[in-house]
Order: C-alpha cells, then structure tokens, then sequence
C-alpha cells in the first residue's frame, strides 16, 4: 500500500526549539499507515511529507521523491490530502468539471483538479490498484463547514468517477477532533504517538469494511500492480 498525504500522514511531530520556535519532523515510522502496514503483514510507502498540497505533489514532489516509479506500484493506495491545499493556501477547491478522465493534463489546477491528477497517474503506473480517499474529520470548527463539505463533495464525486475507488469519510463516521480528543492523542498542532495508532486503528477498520462488503471488486487484486505479462487484461 501506499499513503500519500501530508504531515498528518508522515507521522509528523511538533515539538517547541529552544528558541521558543515550533519544530517539525516527519517521524515514518509513527505514521499511521506504518501502524497498517505492520498489524497486517503489509509492505507500506510513505508518499507523503510535511505541508504537502496536491498541486506540489503532481507537479514536482512525486517526481523528486521517485514516486512514479514502477517498481514501487502498489495494490493500493490511501490519499490523504487537503490541509494544505485548502485551509493553508488560496487554491479554489474546485470541481469534477475540472476533471479531464481521459488526459490529466488537461485538468484545471484546483485541488480536485490536482487531486484526479495524482489518481490517474498512479491508475496508469498499477492498473488494477484500489485508491481510498480521506475526508477531513469533524474538527468542531463552524467556520470551516464550507470549506470541509465543499471538499467532501469532491471526493465523493471523484469516487464516482474513478473505478476502484472509495470514500473514508471520517467527517460522518469518524470522532469528533474537540478538546477533549487533541488533550489526549495531539502533540502541539500535530498528534502524539497514541493519535497516530488512534487514527490507523479507525481507517484500518474503515478499509476492512469495506472490502468485506464489496468482496467482488477485490478478488482480483492478488495481480494489481505487476509489471509483467498481460496483466492489464486479466484485471479489467
């Protein structure tokens, strides 16, 4: 598998310098797609790193860091971007209009745009590959509703249009992220080791639910991402 994402996906840790400025470190191994990936026997790459947008990922990260690599295609892949892109930059959330299906190149650069992007990439390098994609949580901030269903929206219409692929919506059925919850899983601004199992525990289980309602789409996905033979066809 793999977890594309920002510093939320990197397991990132905030810690205060000694200068009394915040210091940031993308921990891997704490992230909660390790988590995953060790509680089920998985190989997991972390495609992420700290302040990642969806526009930095496709237009130069993901090059920098190999990710396109066909040696690294996985069976699945987990994206969980937005922080950035949305609350953290003035990038229009954008639309499924801004979505070309057939030529990502063509598609317009709003974090839909830039997202399906990142999609049909990895479709073509792993024909076959499951993709997952994670909504914001319930942060219990009325001020950012907006920005938050906008973006819910779109990746239940990116679900649509995609093949193989499903909404973690942790907004509807995960917690609420209040006081109470960063008081005892939050390390400053980012989570604490607890936070980071926390989170692998309840998208583990989202996963699993899904495969086990839908048992027909992932009985073939032994041959997702091989580079050999006519592959290709045998998934489609």
């Amino acid at each position: 598998m793999a977890f594309i994402g920002d510093s939320l996906s990197s397991g990132e840790f905030e810690i205060s310098g000694k200068d009394g400025k915040n210091e940031y470190y993308d921990m891997f191994d704490y992230s909660w797609g390790q988590f995953i990936a060790r509680a089920n026997s998985l190989k997991a790459y972390n495609f992420s790193g700290g302040g990642m947008t969806a526009k930095d990922y496709i237009e130069w990260f993901a090059e920098k860091k190999d990710f396109w690599n066909k040696n690294k295609a996985c069976q699945a892949y987990v994206i969980a971007l937005g922080q950035n892109d949305i609350y953290n930059s003035s990038m229009d959330i954008g639309s499924i209009e801004d979505v070309d299906k057939e030529n990502y190149q063509n598609n317009r650069h709003t974090f839909l745009g830039c997202y399906a992007a990142i999609v049909s990439r990895y479709k073509e390098i792993s024909p076959g590959a499951k993709f997952f994609f994670v909504t914001f949580p319930n942060t219990n901030t009325p001020h950012r509703d907006d920005k938050t269903f906008a973006m819910i929206k779109g990746l239940y219409d990116l679900s649509e249009l995609f093949d193989g692929s499903y909404v973690i919506d942790l907004y509807k059925y995960g917690p609420v992220y209040d006081e109470e919850f960063k008081k005892r899983f939050y390390m400053q601004g980012h989570m604490n080791p607890n936070g980071y199992l926390f989170t692998a525990t309840i998208i583990d289980s989202y996963i699993d639910y899904i495969i086990r309602h839908n048992p027909a789409d992932f009985e073939k996905i032994g041959f997702a991402g091989l580079q050999t033979g006519n592959v290709e066809k045998i998934i489609v």
